[in-house]
């Protein structure tokens, strides 16, 4: 220890090494429980900051949810066809049936340059300057108007700042200025031309190239962006709106997609005539919320048990580095497991959270004078006898198809949600408030042992642990001291035997003159 290099047993013979390592081993194997307790702490943190994630996650998202109105008046709306249109349906959607007619789709302006070539005829490439093309003229601009055109031809506003050119202006810095104005803009060498298009459609989002004089206007031919729609010049798609008719009212949006009172409409064809649209309740979503929470809360609460019902492994300690040699990967794999397995049994704050939250689901709730109780929607646990292991605080639903052990029962759920859909969300609501106070109440104390939002002790874990890490290395420094302390006593011993020898040697010189 220590890394100093000693040089021991020049007068003894003895192996002074091997004798100072047998002395500390002896040390140092008392030491190894310090080791292993610190080891089993540390798996147990890790432990109950895995389980308390999943608490956390359960709590703040499905219980959470689940205490809202949105969560049992969620609503669909049905197309007669789903070519013509999609509706996205919101829960302040009213239920009925409502025609709609697509007269129009949004559209994104895009402009195709005519082929272009250089003086001499030849291809253009992105290098390929003004005056390469044939411009003769001085520094010019070119303005991009924004929007539709107005009546007299022109454009009511303007990209800022407008478009400078010059004879020594290349195909990729004329492009580039357009990108930077705010649109798609490339030049295609292999085809000769330039595609400038809006990023979003709409008649708004239009544009087009307007001329400040005889220089922008020849670069406007040289550059292909002459607006001819006939060969020879440039072809343009003009952005225009989607229209819709809506039960008669006529609706336009920049894009395809029209929100109206709850409903997202997307159009996604022209039609010749209406479409119906009709919106109900959308009772199997809101059967598979309910579905889906208490899936959420089987899973946690079949873990809290297996763990708190874990197999004891007495006698099963972490294994030290020289007990790992002597074992196959497989059988640590299985000791430690064994261990880290039994971490939290029989843990009080455990038995704390499950029990709170096995309380708060058994409560009853009264709705417009009747009393309800999760076995009014047909949503039991197994019997003692018939539930699995671990699985005896599970929750199943009558007639759920996904649950052998229910799937042949009457659906009451389904039937409650739609016959009495009110009293439904009220229950639920209430029901999930009661198991969020519950879990509220000890996930928001603080104090020594505790941090706020966890439902363990991490503080009383943490100072646990720092405390035996002191402990380990408290032991190391005192084994440390210990090889020390006989090292100088063997020196001490060398050192003596060697005044021995010396004198002995002075003598046997006397008696030999």
């Amino acid at each position: 220890m220590g890394g100093r290099i000693r040089i021991t047993g020049m007068n003894s013979g003895l192996d002074t090494d091997s004798m100072v390592r047998e002395l500390v081993n002896a040390y140092e194997k008392q030491g190894v429980k310090y080791t292993k307790a610190k080891t089993k702490t540390e798996w147990k943190q890790e432990a109950w900051n895995t389980l308390n994630n999943k608490i956390k996650t359960f709590f703040s998202k499905s219980v959470n949810n689940m205490r809202f109105s949105s969560a049992y008046s969620k609503k669909k709306t049905t197309v007669s066809d789903s070519s013509a249109a999609s509706v996205v349906t919101g829960a302040e959607a009213v239920n009925g049936s409502q025609t709609l007619k697509v007269t129009a789709l949004a559209k994104t302006a895009y402009l195709t340059g005519a082929e272009i070539k250089d003086k001499n005829g030849n291809a253009v490439t992105k290098s390929t300057t003004l005056a390469d093309l044939g411009y003769t003229g001085g520094e010019t601009t070119l303005k991009i108007g924004k929007g539709p055109k107005n009546e007299g031809g022109g454009y009511d506003s303007y990209v800022e700042p407008d478009i400078e050119i010059s004879g020594s202006t290349t195909i990729e810095e004329f492009t580039k200025q357009v990108s930077a104005a705010g649109y798609n803009a490339s030049f295609d060498e292999a085809t000769g031309r330039f595609f400038i298009s809006s990023k979003e459609s709409g008649e708004k989002n239009d544009f087009g190239f307007e001329t400040t004089g005889t220089d922008s206007e020849s670069v406007e031919n040289l550059l292909g962006l002459k607006v001819t729609n006939a060969d020879g010049g440039a072809f343009k798609i003009e952005g225009s709106d989607a229209t819709i008719e809506l039960n008669g009212a006529k609706f336009k949006s920049s894009t395809n997609s029209f929100s109206i009172n709850g409903l997202t409409i997307t159009a996604k064809a022209v039609t010749s005539q209406a479409v119906s649209l009709v919106t109900d309740t959308d009772y199997d979503e809101i059967y598979d919320n309910v579905k889906n929470f208490f899936k959420e809360y089987n899973s946690l609460m079949n873990e809290m048990d297996k763990l708190f019902n874990a197999k004891s492994s007495k006698g099963y300690e972490p294994l030290t580095s020289e007990e790992k040699d002597e074992m196959t990967d497989d059988e640590i794999e299985k000791w430690e497991t064994k261990i880290k397995d039994s971490l939290l049994r029989g843990d009080s704050e455990l038995d704390t959270i499950a029990s709170a939250m096995r309380n708060a689901m058994l409560s009853t709730v009264e709705v417009d004078g009747t009393k309800y109780a999760l076995s009014s929607f047909g949503i039991n646990t197994l019997s003692y006898f018939l539930a699995p292991d671990n699985e005896k605080n599970a929750y199943h639903i009558d007639g759920n198809p996904d649950d052998p052990d229910s799937s042949g029962n009457e659906d009451k759920l389904r039937a409650m949600i739609a016959s009495n859909p009110g009293a439904t969300a009220e229950f639920f609501q209430t029901l999930a408030n009661n198991l969020y106070e519950a879990m509220n109440k000890i996930s928001s104390t603080s104090d020594n042992y505790k941090s706020y939002g966890n439902f363990f002790s991490d503080k009383k874990i943490q100072k646990e642990l720092d405390d035996q890490g002191k402990q380990v290395t408290k032991w190391e420094e005192y084994v440390a001291k210990q090889e020390e302390k006989y090292y100088k006593q063997f020196t001490a011993m060398e050192s003596a035997m060697s005044s021995l020898n010396s004198q002995q040697s002075y003598i046997s010189q006397l008696f030999a003159g």
